[in-house]
């Protein structure tokens, strides 16, 4: 069964899947499911053109963007995939992301790595790094976790390589961040 996929782009939580549900509902656009980074259209639902166009400008407003050419489409199943990974599975990567990232997007790594790099300015393996550290930093904002189980649970080797991971994206280490969190954490983007 082949369904019509609308891919949306700076998916990366639960909220925004109910927020483009919601302009779903509101634009009366059948759809199956949403999901993070796609809109799954009910088979054989055709969108017009206007229709289209009003959804675009709406998902601006929320700060996402509908995503028109294929090797973007692309690029953010690389970014969804590795938020799905990092931030929502309760199972643990077997394999390194490298073979994940070509199983899951069925295309060669070093494609994926090369789309990857000229389109965003960065590498997949900086991209991983900084969702892992987002990751960190919500568990430290947590404040019932040692630094060494959150290393643990993101999967570093040791808890030093975390550590220095976390203070060259940060500029802190992560006791003293956990100690001085404030209610606002910085996004990746400020860090950037």
């Amino acid at each position: 069964m082949n369904k019509f996929v609308l891919d949306i782009e700076n998916m990366v939580c639960p909220r925004c899947v109910l927020a483009v549900e919601n302009l779903c509902q509101e634009l009366n656009i059948d759809f199956e499911k949403v999901e993070l980074g796609k809109i799954y259209l009910i088979e054989n639902t055709e969108i017009s053109a206007e229709k289209q166009e009003k959804l675009k400008q709406e998902l601006q407003k929320i700060g996402l963007r509908l995503i028109e050419s294929d090797k973007k489409s692309l690029i953010n199943s690389i970014k969804t995939a590795i938020i799905n990974q990092i931030h929502y599975s309760e199972k643990p990567l077997n394999i390194n992301f490298s073979e994940y990232l070509s199983q899951k997007l069925y295309h060669e790594y070093s494609y994926l790595s090369r789309l990857f790099s000229t389109s965003e300015n960065m590498t997949i393996e900086k991209y991983i790094v900084l969702q892992k550290i987002e990751k960190a930093k919500e568990l430290l904002s947590l404040k019932k976790y040692r630094i060494n189980e959150i290393a643990s649970f993101l999967y570093y080797k040791n808890t030093s390589h975390f550590s220095t991971q976390f203070k060259q994206v940060t500029g802190q280490t992560p006791s003293y961040y956990q100690k001085n969190i404030s209610e606002k954490r910085k996004t990746i983007d400020a860090l950037q």
